[in-house]
């Protein structure tokens, strides 16, 4: 069974800094601002030879009752709630203050065991602070440095003691080997990108049934990347919301900028991207730049409009979204267009069997023989065209691997073919062998000539 614990304290001790040393990887979003950290992050944490669930969350602050510090500080409630256990962070550096304090007592009051981190314990100040932290009567600091991995020894041994035995039953389970079938029910996962201000968490937050993502009428609510698991109709999906995308030339702060780093690595893992856009404002620049770079990536798209409950309803307007999306975005061409309203809920059903069924072209193989049959009709109906006065001889296709479906096509001059004429097979493809808006791709290699090693001899 898994053990977890949250990371609480005060904003900017250093919570997200332990959280992404636990894990292992750089998913927290980390910067001197205080209160980057805003919806509570899970992950995977290893320490030694202890494996555990961690729980990054926002500084414990207080707020305005309905505003956003008090809604962050609601989803740092629900995840010490979670938790089976908790570390409490303080800034050694700063030496108590009086929310650490306060929020001592609120840790007390949550009748867990609670592991007390005195971070940034590094240099003479760092002791002092650590000191300090024994009158908050949570036991003993653990003084580490999480920046610089200093202290993880003392850290290991107070979670040790806290966390329960491995039975015997669970190591069985860990080496018992993963069938085809289970990987084939493993989480679709699915990034869900758009500009800022799209709905993307409330259209997730619909999706979990609960106010797990904090929304805001304000534009850059979200910041970090964070993944959710959802179950739809016997599916299981991992679900990454992630920061608006604007354009480059507006991004100015850093922590903006961060932000966007880790939207992109979230659409590079993931297999389908949700791409979001506002209904009464479908289709701008930036809209097209980000579903390009989904192509590029490689990644299965579903364009999703939401809002669509604000919009006035008229007849042929979805097939008008669906001849505006093959219009702006012909290198996704047939790619699933959904009406949504992630607020009202309306769409969803159609939304995550769009998901679905993108995936399921993104994995597609085609048979050889087929593939070639199509190649030479192909090729019948439109010969390539001659370059500098030579015929371009184009030998055959295969098909080499899928996630997206990619291509080599050998011929006698892979530098002469023209894009055009890529496009056109590109397109043909796509049609013959129904691969609706996922990206394709065709690699050129030159077929190798036998006798080009063979040295012509002088007359």
């Amino acid at each position: 069974m898994s053990f977890t614990i949250a990371i609480i304290g005060r904003p900017n001790v250093g919570k997200s800094t332990l959280f992404n040393r636990l894990v292992g990887q750089k998913l927290a979003l980390v910067d001197d601002e205080p209160g980057v950290t805003r919806d509570r992050r899970e992950g995977q944490a290893r320490l030694g030879d202890l494996e555990f669930t961690v729980i990054d969350t926002a500084g414990l602050d207080e707020g305005a009752k309905g505003s956003l510090t008090a809604r962050m500080q609601e989803q740092t409630e629900t995840a010490i709630g979670l938790a089976d256990a908790l570390m409490f962070v303080i800034d050694a550096r700063a030496g108590l203050t009086p929310n650490d304090r306060a929020f001592a007592d609120f840790a007390r009051r949550a009748n867990k065991p609670v592991v007390l981190v005195a971070n940034k314990s590094e240099g003479k100040h760092g002791e002092i602070g650590a000191m300090e932290s024994y009158a908050l009567g949570l036991g003993d600091p653990v003084q580490i440095s999480a920046e610089h991995g200093e202290g993880m020894g003392e850290l290991y041994d107070a979670l040790a003691a806290l966390m329960p035995e491995p039975s015997d039953e669970a190591e069985d389970l860990d080496d018992a080997a993963v069938s085809d079938e289970d990987l084939a029910r493993r989480p679709i996962r699915v990034a869900i990108v758009g500009r800022p201000n799209a709905g993307k968490s409330t259209l997730i937050n619909h999706l979990l049934g609960e106010e797990r993502l904090l929304t805001s009428a304000e534009a850059g609510t979200t910041r970090d990347s964070i993944a959710v698991e959802i179950s739809w109709q016997g599916r299981d999906f991992r679900v990454f919301d992630t920061a608006g995308l604007r354009r480059r030339s507006r991004i100015e702060e850093k922590l903006e900028k961060l932000s966007v780093a880790d939207a992109l690595r979230a659409v590079r893992f993931a297999e389908v991207v949700v791409m979001m856009m506002d209904a009464q404002h479908r289709f701008e620049e930036q809209d097209l730049r980000i579903a390009d770079l989904i192509e590029r990536e490689g990644r299965a798209i579903v364009l999703a409009v939401n809002k669509w409950d604000l919009m006035e309803r008229k007849p042929h307007l979805i097939s008008q979204l669906r001849s505006d999306a093959d219009h702006w975005l012909p290198q996704v061409k047939g790619a699933p267009i959904v009406a949504v309203s992630g607020l009202m809920g309306e769409g969803i059903d159609r939304l995550m069997k769009a998901i679905q069924d993108a995936y399921a072209v993104w994995n597609k193989r085609v048979p050889t023989a087929a593939l070639n049959r199509w190649f030479e009709q192909a090729v019948d109906a439109n010969p390539p065209p001659a370059v500098s006065g030579r015929r371009l001889k184009l030998n055959y296709i295969t098909q080499t691997k899928g996630r997206p479906p990619s291509f080599v096509l050998f011929c006698s001059r892979a530098d002469a073919v023209p894009q055009s004429y890529l496009r056109y097979l590109t397109n043909s493809l796509r049609e013959a062998f129904e691969l609706p808006g996922t990206p394709i791709r065709i690699t050129l290699r030159e077929k190798a000539n036998p006798f080009a090693h063979k040295r012509k001899r002088p007359s």
